[in-house]
């Protein structure tokens, strides 16, 4: 985990050139899109599906592959996000969409089975992992799809290693619990930061859109507990959240190397609580289901069903 967070800076710049090539198959501006994950690439398409529809390229939606509804909501793509190519319920996707909706696969491995399975395939091995825990494949997957979408990614690269060299804070070693936030395309960042903290180092943490915390979610906020912030506060919330005794976290950088920043609290945490970061417990790299006990059951009325 420490050598895949530490070589992100390479590999985003790697996926941003990608991303300009003519062949890139990423939908054009004006589709319609759904964008598919499960977990770290649940939340990553959240994030480009809200800054897909803040850009103006077109409506956008982000589901977590079990949960997707593609039929019944005239796409014309499917993006699907996923390190190992091989999660059940991403490839029952692909076959729900084969010959219905254009697909693209943007993926780790290779070799994998999705990379047959899907109408056009974006290849990341350079990203790929070993650990369990997701962090370069998610981000680098999240660099190609803003730059495609036409942002210059050029400051994230830097404030990415900006964040590698940072001190971590002891507080942010021994703190009690986590509450993450963000705005906009940072809610996907919010929960992804959240979840690196369960897995990682089995951390308390919970995340939320920014402008709802103030509306319960609040009132966990103590001393000896962080609110971190993605991107730009809301006004008044630092004060809020600092008259609890809690501490604010934000920081002037892109949120995506903000996040870089999260997964070495997420990395050093483990190691104080003498963790394998790399192995957590009850997780596997891919979910691979032999028998699955919940048929996906979407429909539509153009096929009848």
């Amino acid at each position: 985990m420490a050598l895949e967070i530490d070589t992100q800076p390479e590999t985003w710049r790697e996926a941003a050139r990608l991303a300009t090539e003519p062949s890139c198959p990423l939908p054009a501006v004006g589709q319609r899109v759904a964008v598919v994950g499960c977990g770290t690439s649940w939340f990553m398409a959240q994030a480009y599906a809200a800054l897909r529809e803040s850009l103006g390229h077109g409506v956008t939606d982000a589901f977590a592959a079990s949960e997707a509804r593609l039929l019944d909501r005239a796409y014309d793509s499917v993006v699907v996000i996923s390190r190992s190519g091989t999660t059940t319920e991403v490839l029952q996707v692909l076959d729900e969409a084969r010959g219905r909706i254009h697909s693209v696969a943007v993926v780790g491995d290779p070799d994998s089975p999705m990379t047959s399975a899907a109408d056009a395939v974006v290849r990341l091995p350079f990203a790929d992992e070993r650990s369990v825990v997701q962090t370069r494949f998610a981000t680098t997957a999240l660099t190609l799809l803003r730059a495609h979408l036409g942002r210059d990614v050029t400051e994230s690269v830097t404030d990415a290693e900006e964040a590698l060299r940072r001190p971590i804070d002891d507080a942010w070693i021994t703190a009690e619990q986590f509450s993450f936030l963000g705005l906009g395309w940072t809610v996907g960042l919010a929960n992804e930061a959240a979840l690196k903290l369960r897995e990682s180092s089995q951390s308390w943490t919970e995340a939320y859109p920014a402008m709802e915390y103030r509306h319960g979610p609040i009132a966990i906020a103590a001393p000896g507990r962080i609110t971190w912030m993605f991107g730009a506060a809301p006004d008044g919330l630092a004060d809020e959240v600092n008259r609890t005794g809690a501490l604010f976290v934000q920081h002037d950088a892109d949120p995506l190397a903000e996040l870089v920043l999260v997964q070495r609290v997420a990395l050093e945490r483990a190691r104080a609580r003498g963790l394998d970061a790399d192995a957590p417990r009850n997780l596997s790299r891919s979910v691979i289901l032999e028998d699955p006990t919940t048929p996906r059951t979407a429909t539509s009325g153009r096929e009848g069903r």
